[in-house]
């Protein structure tokens, strides 16, 4: 029977815990959605990775067929594996998107470091080819062509791999789970470091642009604005990485803002960039090889008379 206190007028009421409800502890509906939806970065910053990430899967799903199609055709190498590794990189970021209340889940946090560790790293990967690729003159094909920057890109990546797992597994430093009440100088130390490098790469090959040494590089201003737009990306996440290892709140926001901003809208931009005038290229040679057969066969001989 339920206890009625006057002078509180509380009146308490036994509960009794169903064996099978879902608000056990470590349970997705129960304590994790209310951490994902609430407590891990808010509703607004999950949405918005999942809806993106989620909604460049489907495009790449919605263009495979004719990216399969003209890839055959084409016969690049580089373009079927860089394709190949942006499908790749894509799926993880969904995942990596869809799974942001492991990060604050107790018991989750080691398949979050190595969700968060190979996505991050895919991304990485894509960032070094795509300047390899282009740096050594756009569209190569052939194995020799595919290995050189493939090989640089690996070896980069996988001394980062190294390092970072060095300082996960090795120091136990949370490299991946952010929070606004602890710094971890170590932690946004590497970070530092890591941004540095990045907006020190893209801040020479803009210093090049404007330099004598600006026919070395492609004459692509889709490149340009890309270079430029990821420079000032990484500038943006040097500043709050330094502005978060002092214990600022404003750092934190900023270098939150700036990885959802990566995770989003990065694939996307590499895709515009990079593989989207190679197809588009294809179409226009394909039209004009259509346009030659018909020459030659005479279809167009009727508009000279």
């Amino acid at each position: 029977m339920p206890n009625l206190h006057r002078k509180g007028l509380v009146l308490e009421i036994p509960i009794s815990q169903n064996p099978n409800s879902t608000l056990k502890e470590g349970t997705f509906i129960g304590p994790s959605l209310h951490n994902w939806l609430n407590e891990c970065h808010g509703i607004l910053h999950n949405a918005i990775l999942i809806l993106a990430s989620l909604a460049f899967v489907l495009y790449l799903a919605f263009q495979a067929k004719k990216c399969f199609r003209k890839l055959s055709n084409g016969r690049s190498s580089i373009m079927i594996a860089y394709y190949g590794s942006l499908w790749l990189v894509s799926l993880l970021n969904l995942a990596w998107s869809c799974f942001q209340a492991w990060e604050c889940t107790p018991g989750k946090e080691l398949a979050w470091n190595i969700l968060s560790l190979f996505t991050t790293s895919g991304m990485l990967f894509l960032e070094v080819s795509l300047i390899a690729f282009l740096l050594q003159g756009n569209y190569g094909s052939g194995l020799e062509d595919l290995t050189r920057p493939f090989g640089v890109s690996a070896l980069i990546v996988g001394l980062d791999i190294l390092l970072k797992a060095l300082y996960l597994f090795g120091f136990g430093i949370p490299l991946f789970i952010d929070s606004s009440e602890h710094s971890h100088q170590m932690k946004w130390g590497l970070w530092f470091v890591h941004r540095l490098v990045l907006t020190a790469v893209y801040g020479l090959i803009l210093f090049m642009y404007h330099s004598k040494w600006r026919e070395r590089l492609p004459a692509r201003p889709a490149f340009y604005k890309y270079i430029v737009i990821m420079f000032i990306l990484n500038t943006l996440a040097l500043f709050a990485c330094a502005l978060t290892g002092h214990g600022t709140g404003f750092g934190y926001w900023l270098y939150s803002t700036t990885i959802v901003c990566y995770h989003a809208f990065y694939l996307p931009l590499l895709y515009l960039t990079f593989l989207a005038d190679f197809f588009q290229e294809e179409d226009l040679h394909l039209e004009n090889v259509y346009y030659s057969e018909m020459k030659d066969a005479g279809f167009f001989d009727d508009d000279w008379d």
